[in-house]
């Protein structure tokens, strides 16, 4: 399927265009702002970069950060129009990407003009997603909201998308995906689907809910987490979970994402930067690279309102000149681009130490070795490499 060959460029959109916080922050009657097509001015940059797809945050009508639906067949004004919305899925489609939606279909804003029947229910209160009281759960039970959603990808797909990320999977039950998807997948068997798990258990639900994929949140947190702690062995235990994992579906993987904070800023030391962009293209999965991160851009998130506008700022209008993070981003890329196989490929821990580790992927008669040093002092492999030696706070990816 085309998504073995899938690398992602993620973007944010509301927060990419610069636009408004809010959408009743638009002055009355003002017509849509035409936003999209800064997107655009940046797609060149996208391939340039390796990448093969591009992933957008939510695009449709909202109350303020998209994740608050309004209207679903709609596109945010904040935005622009369908036909904004189309011409940015031609000018992808032109030079090769695919198009993937962020669909938030768990929950929906207050002003969703949904039939009460549509929302679950606490005693006489809606339920609410996590304690957001501005945020409604719909109820997966009723077959009303199964064929609203049906219909949602289905209309989208019919304009050209590729792919959807389904937001906050972790909680809708499995079954209500399994029933929708085999509808959409009957008329566009071609389409993917991924879904936003956090914790739990990956592999059940993706055989339950027949997603093709699920958000490896198990692997982001080992790789800053060893780096940080000179704790190879907790990347070496998540790997054998990852690998655990591959005979059920294979992982959309990152190091960065629009909900945490910026791989730049999660490293405790700067140095580590590229073990952390070398393990993400040296392991299974089909991985993705979060707008911004590619030139080591800095973002914390924050726990408070407004607490993620460091992580989903405003890009310029165009890309700059191209620095250090984003040569070795592009170099990486290219590795996996040049051995596809690694989509689904086997690593094996060959070496092991608090701060050195090698890894070997493996598939298809094919490997590479990935060696990983957060030592003070150059570290010897005790392998039969042609490059055994590794210096201080560094790392290297032998390929055949």
């Amino acid at each position: 399927m085309w998504t073995d060959h899938a690398i992602w460029w993620h973007v944010y959109p509301l927060g990419f265009t610069g636009a408004e916080r809010a959408l009743g922050d638009l002055p009355d009657g003002s017509p849509p702002q035409h936003r999209l097509g800064r997107l655009e001015n940046w797609l060149d940059h996208a391939i340039e970069l390796g990448c093969s797809g591009l992933l957008l945050g939510p695009v449709f009508a909202s109350e303020t950060h998209g994740y608050d639906t309004i209207d679903h067949f709609r596109i945010d004004p904040r935005l622009g129009t369908g036909e904004d919305f189309d011409q940015l899925v031609a000018a992808a489609h032109a030079r090769g990407l695919r198009v993937a939606l962020d669909g938030v279909f768990n929950h929906v804003a207050r002003s969703f003009a949904g039939p009460h029947e549509w929302f679950r229910r606490t005693g006489d209160q809606l339920a609410v997603f996590e304690g957001h009281d501005h945020l409604v759960a719909l109820d997966h039970d009723q077959p009303a909201v199964r064929r609203y959603v049906v219909d949602v990808l289905t209309h989208w797909l019919a304009r050209g998308v590729d792919a959807w990320r389904l937001d906050a999977a972790y909680a809708v039950p499995a079954v209500f995906w399994h029933e929708v998807l085999a509808e959409v997948r009957a008329q566009y068997p071609q389409a993917w689907f991924f879904g936003e798990l956090i914790h739990g258990d990956y592999a059940d639900y993706a055989r339950t809910s027949s997603l093709d994929s699920i958000t490896q949140y198990e692997l982001w947190k080992a790789i800053w987490s060893s780096l940080n702690d000179g704790n190879f062995y907790e990347l070496a235990y998540a790997l054998e979970r990852h690998e655990q994992l591959l005979g059920t579906f294979v992982p959309q993987t990152f190091v960065g994402n629009h909900d945490v904070t910026r791989i730049a800023s999660k490293l405790t030391d700067e140095r580590h930067l590229g073990h952390a962009v070398a393990i993400l293209f040296a392991v299974a999965g089909i991985p993705s690279v979060y707008a911004g991160d590619e030139f080591g851009w800095p973002g914390v998130k924050e726990d408070r309102i407004g607490g993620d506008d460091a992580i989903r700022q405003e890009f310029p209008d165009k890309p700059g000149e191209p620095n250090a993070t984003y040569r070795l981003h592009q170099e990486l890329i290219g590795i996996r681009r040049r051995n596809p196989w690694l989509v689904r490929a086997s690593t094996t821990v060959e070496h092991l130490t608090n701060e050195a580790v090698a890894l070997r992927s493996t598939a298809d008669g094919q490997s590479v070795v990935l060696l990983l040093n957060v030592n003070d002092e150059p570290y010897h492999f005790p392998l039969e490499v042609a490059e055994p030696v590794v210096e201080a706070h560094s790392w290297k990816l032998l390929t055949p």
